[in-house]
């Protein structure tokens, strides 16, 4: 008896009889042209239907962008919102060192903007405060993909004012010391031009990714987590003095009697 992958072997072998092979599976055959037609089918309604779906997008991306500008001057409103937001991601929270904090404590809103037409690319652009760390006001990311598929990268190149420079290891301290190198590499590593090259297909971009698909739609949730555990924390603390409040007020009786 022959398996499937000889009988496909045997359908997809043009000429075989005459050549002396075996007989040709004729309706297998037929039934795998027709399997390809339907096939060949799907494919062009799934092309249509991505064609529909970027229609529609591209559609609420326009009306999406001025929500997301109001959603910016409310957060604006909040003290330390991205920096708390970041820090309570799975992800990013681990990208930040104790300089990072520091500076991002200063980061005022995140606006992650798509090229018109969706597929052609984004930007993500982090405005800030005036601050003691670098002179821009805002610093951002550019990705333009080409019709063949590659992606270009172009970033900000940070101005750091004088002894600053926690990426390229020129921060000094107060007296003018250089700072000892941390093990971990800053976050704004990110928008060093020289390693655009290697950051375009590396870990780098999952911070983009992360940052457009995960943090910016909803950067509340993010919030509220770290509140959360701020207030169960606190819930437990009160939880604890009450207990202890009852235990004195019990041996408090027991003394009495």
């Amino acid at each position: 008896m022959r398996t499937a992958e000889e009988k496909g072997k045997r359908a997809r072998t043009d000429g075989a009889e005459d050549d002396g092979g075996e007989p040709i599976d004729r309706a297998l055959l037929l039934s795998i042209e027709k399997l390809q037609e339907i096939q060949d089918e799907i494919e062009k309604v799934n092309e249509e239907a991505s064609d529909k779906v970027l229609e529609v997008e591209q559609k609420y991306n326009k009306i999406r962008r001025p929500v997301y500008v109001r959603r910016n001057e409310i957060i604006q409103k909040i003290p330390d919102f991205w920096l708390t937001a970041f820090l309570s991601h799975p992800v990013l929270g681990d990208l930040l060192t104790e300089d990072d904090q520091q500076i991002c404590k200063h980061l005022e809103s995140i606006f992650v903007d798509e090229s018109e037409d969706i597929k052609s690319g984004c930007s993500i652009t982090l405005t800030f405060s005036s601050n003691p760390y670098f002179e821009d006001k805002k610093l951002t990311k550019t990705y333009s993909m080409s019709d063949d598929g590659t992606v270009m990268v172009k970033a900000t190149s940070i101005k750091w004012k004088a002894g600053m420079d926690i990426v390229n290891g020129k921060a000094c301290t107060k007296k003018g010391e250089k700072r000892l190198l941390v093990d971990q590499s800053s976050f704004f590593t990110w928008f060093n031009d020289a390693e655009n090259g290697s950051f375009a297909h590396g870990e780098m971009d999952q911070v983009a990714d992360i940052i457009k698909e995960d943090l910016w739609p909803n950067p509340l949730k993010y919030f509220n987590n770290e509140l959360e555990s701020e207030f169960e924390q606190e819930g437990d603390e009160e939880g604890s003095d009450e207990e202890a409040d009852d235990d004195d007020e019990d041996e408090g009786d027991e003394e009495e009697t």
